[in-house]
């Protein structure tokens, strides 16, 4: 018989003269002696990372004592954090409850990706029809980055990459607004995009970028668009087969 979630215990592992108990908040570091509002800064900023990179899962209830023992810090900042990161949209506080990493939202997320492929399909329209040399080698060199990064299976350096790929396209029509409300709506999907990468999704997501690359070399600005709002639209599909196989994970 399977144990219930409360009675899951912490995984330990041992060795010739220790024993550690190994739990999610092992992601979050000491922070040293500050002012109140960075020691907030630094817990807010390690409890967002852990939840992004799902250390710290959706649905997972945050026990703040065990967050103040890990990082060496009292209570108040943490609350603080916690509050910041409640107004983002990481954590919900359940009444009589505690607080609790907020599960995925498929409806927010697809309200993002809307948000993303109306902005970056006509930018990269635009980037096809204006291209110059300085971006067409910027995005060549990523490419390049990208293919060693995959055929090293260097997920994180991926991840960078791609973020760095859009980047250029976003600079290269010099519209900085349209870069931060892409932005922001990008950050929303950080949770979701931890889940899709298996080394099968960054193969598809270079061969994407490849697709994407080429039309614009070619001056190819509506194949551009469309390979743009394909990439984004296989986002939507790897979401939805990650729902089926992880429900927990997202809000019902």
């Amino acid at each position: 018989m399977l144990a219930s979630s409360s009675e899951i215990k912490p995984a330990v592992s041992t060795s010739s003269d220790t024993t550690t108990i190994s739990t999610p908040y092992d992601a979050l570091h000491k922070v040293g002696s500050a002012q109140r509002g960075s020691l907030t800064d630094a817990v807010e900023e390690a409890l967002r990372e852990a939840i992004v990179t799902l250390a710290l899962e959706p649905g997972m209830m945050i026990d703040k004592i065990a967050v103040c023992e890990r990082m060496g810090v009292s209570r108040f900042p943490v609350t603080a954090a916690l509050a910041r990161l409640e107004h983002a949209g990481l954590v919900e506080v359940l009444p009589q409850r505690g607080t609790r990493v907020k599960p995925i939202a498929l409806r927010d997320i697809h309200q993002h990706l809307f948000i993303r492929s109306a902005l970056e399909v006509e930018t990269v329209r635009g980037v096809a029809l204006n291209l110059t040399p300085a971006t067409l080698d910027a995005l060549a060199g990523n490419l390049e980055q990208q293919r060693a990064a995959v055929a090293n299976g260097e997920r994180l350096a991926f991840h960078a990459l791609d973020l760095a790929f859009h980047e250029i396209l976003l600079d290269a029509i010099a519209l900085p607004r349209v870069k931060e409300i892409v932005a922001v709506s990008r950050n929303a999907l950080d949770r979701a995009r931890q889940l899709l990468a298996s080394p099968e999704r960054l193969v598809h997501t270079l061969a994407e970028h490849e697709h994407i690359f080429e039309a614009i070399r070619k001056g190819e600005a509506d194949a551009a668009a469309k390979a743009m709002h394909d990439h984004l639209d296989q986002v939507v599909a790897e979401l939805h087969r990650s729902a089926g196989k992880r429900p927990d994970l997202f809000e019902q």
